[in-house]
């Protein structure tokens, strides 16, 4: 008798077995399915919002809202827009609005918004040889022009380069006639170190230039505040229906994270604590 009872225990406790081991078995495809799939989010955009680490600080909250891993093509603005145009990105956030207007109006890109601004520099040696410090800008580029002193350029398309070459047309000089002027063909960060090292001038975006400064020797603001200086930015969407493969989702998604009212909080607050202003002011401000 008691072995028939052992008999039954032990068949009850296999059976129970089972069937925890099987519920179990049965719950993971419920826990994978929960798990949300993250796709690639390919956005090309200008140096500046790379060098200043601005997207250091927005990309990780927009990849923990949201679906998508973003893969950052740093390049100059000209570049980024023929990315756009190529449909080799999904989403563009740039700084040159007479070119951007261009994909526009070819309906390369769509759902244009404007983000954040700031304005452009010239910064040059601190002890100023050009003695160009409080000019307009217009009569600063005559008197680098007129000197000796290297002015630095991109030369890479950029935004920066087209305002670059904007003001030299301002100024009518032909950049490629002064003596003095250099073309690194490189980003922001890089250009302005080449200037330090050539104790010489160059155009840049106020925010790369307070973020990269500690490694700047001797470089300092000389010319600022003109209104044609102003450094407006705006986001879009490449089309997906004039380019295959468009995560037209993720970009749309990304265009809406960066006009959220949260994310403009951060734009206008970001640099603040290490510089003592700010990189860039926000359009709802």
């Amino acid at each position: 008798m008691k072995k028939m009872i052992l008999v039954s225990l032990f068949a009850i406790i296999i059976v129970l077995s089972a069937s925890a081991c099987s519920n179990s078995t049965k719950s993971q495809p419920t826990e994978k399915a929960a798990a949300v799939e993250k796709t690639d989010l390919i956005l090309a955009t200008t140096t500046s919002t790379q060098d200043s680490g601005l997207l250091d600080v927005l990309l990780p909250k927009f990849e923990s809202e949201a679906p998508y891993n973003v893969k950052t093509i740093a390049v100059g603005t000209g570049q980024a827009l023929e990315m756009g145009t190529r449909g080799e990105a999904d989403v563009l956030l740039v700084h040159a609005p007479e070119a951007e207007q261009q994909i526009i109006d070819s309906r390369d890109a769509i759902n244009r918004q404007r983000v954040m601004y700031n304005d452009f520099i010239i910064v040059g040696p601190e002890e100023d040889p050009a003695q160009i410090r409080g000019l307009p800008v217009e009569g600063a580029i005559l008197k680098i022009a007129s000197s000796d002193i290297p002015f630095i350029s991109r030369g890479d398309d950029s935004g920066t380069h087209k305002k670059e070459l904007q003001l030299w047309n301002m100024a009518g000089i032909e950049p490629a006639s002064v003596t003095s002027y250099i073309e690194t063909g490189q980003g922001m960060g890089s250009t302005l170190q080449i200037a330090s090292e050539k104790n010489g001038y160059a155009l840049t975006d106020r925010a790369t230039f307070l973020a990269q400064r500690d490694n700047l020797n001797g470089l300092s603001i000389v010319s600022e505040g003109d209104n044609t200086l102003l450094n407006i930015y705006h986001v879009m969407q490449v089309n997906e229906n004039k380019h295959e493969k468009i995560n037209s989702n993720g970009a749309k998604a990304f265009v809406e994270f960066m006009t959220a009212a949260e994310t403009q909080s951060i734009i206008a607050e970001f640099g603040q604590d290490l510089y003592g202003e700010a990189l860039f002011f926000s359009y709802t401000e």
